[in-house]
């Protein structure tokens, strides 16, 4: 991701900016905090967010396009027929969350929180998920398009109806995934997790 940190404009008041533009470009925002807000039919693009906090929010058929996202917290909060593109999240706490209806292109999750965060009815393509936590986390009912995950912890994990076929997994931990035979096939695992999932398989080991 290539955005310039130059010619950005500084704002301090995330609602205030969106309650006066639809769409808003090239901005910086820090250190802000908030929770409980809505946010309808926006787009921010080519901008840079750190340290920011939006909890416990409501984002609906929003835009967020060639953003970085960095040690930002975004718990609890409902991502509803968003999509976002080119984006990067950074050390960001997204436990929680729900993306539900959204479309994910070209983004990176790097060493990101996503416990208990549900992905559900969305198109992913291009995403990355490097040592991200997914634990108990739940995706359903998803198309997918090279995905990728790197040492990311995929515990308990709920996985219906999203296909990994040609995703290797091998470097992750899967202990208690919920998968079934038809959405892991095709995909890589090392030889300790084909211990997990011999249960697909309707036989016990003695």
């Amino acid at each position: 991701m290539n955005i310039s940190k130059h010619n950005l404009i500084q704002i301090q008041d995330l609602q205030k900016e969106i309650e006066e533009n639809d769409d808003l470009e090239k901005i910086k925002l820090e250190e802000y905090e908030t929770e409980n807000i809505e946010i309808l039919k926006i787009t921010i693009s080519k901008s840079i967010i750190n340290n920011t906090t939006i909890i416990n929010s409501n984002f609906e058929k929003c835009m967020f396009i060639d953003i970085q996202f960095n040690n930002c917290n975004f718990s609890n909060t409902i991502f509803e027929n968003c999509s976002f593109i080119r984006c990067e999240f950074n050390n960001c706490k997204l436990t929680g969350c729900s993306f539900n209806e959204n479309t994910l292109l070209d983004t990176n999750f790097i060493n990101v929180n996503m416990n208990y965060t549900n992905i559900t009815i969305s198109d992913l393509k291009n995403v990355y998920f490097k040592e991200t936590g997914l634990k108990n986390a739940n995706l359903q009912n998803n198309k997918v398009k090279n995905i990728k995950f790197q040492e990311a912890d995929l515990t308990q994990i709920q996985i219906f109806q999203t296909s990994l076929n040609g995703i290797d997994l091998s470097k992750c931990k899967i202990d208690g995934i919920a998968i079934s035979i038809d959405d892991i096939k095709g995909a890589t695992i090392n030889q300790v997790q084909a211990l997990d999932l011999i249960y697909l398989l309707g036989v016990k080991i003695i």
